[in-house]
């Protein structure tokens, strides 16, 4: 899991998501609303579908307009198996970590597969170093 994940406020625009991706070598960002709950999540797959493929401009509209919302969360206790089962019905592959309505962590699928099994080709593939 990574721990206290970065997020960005819903009305920020996505240039400024990205650079903060950029920044800190994400392909995610968790999105809050007021109150500082998990709103939804930015993908780099959402800026390029949602944002370059549609020829909007990322410097005025704002995270929300792009985001995934209705988003499924887990919390710090829940099981890896559950985390898995919800991660694979929703064909998702990182799921917010929320504790008393704050944002604590982001679980991905190579978090899973390396808590699981290290000896399985999935657990040797998440675990390797991302690509530059």
């Amino acid at each position: 899991m990574t721990r206290d994940p970065a997020t960005v406020r819903a009305d920020d625009t996505v240039d400024k998501a990205a650079r903060l991706m950029r920044e800190i070598d994400a392909g995610v960002i968790v999105v809050t609303e007021n109150g500082g709950g998990a709103a939804g999540v930015l993908t780099d797959r959402d800026i390029t579908v949602r944002v370059v493929a549609e020829d909007r401009d990322p410097h005025t509209t704002p995270v929300r307009d792009v985001a995934s919302g209705d988003i499924e969360t887990v919390t710090s206790n829940t099981l890896i198996d559950d985390a898995a089962e919800l991660m694979r019905l929703r064909a998702v592959r990182r799921l917010p970590v929320v504790d008393d309505n704050r944002i604590v962590g982001v679980v991905s699928l190579g978090d899973l597969a390396r808590e699981g099994d290290n000896e399985s080709v999935l657990g040797q593939v998440s675990s390797m170093p991302a690509n530059q």
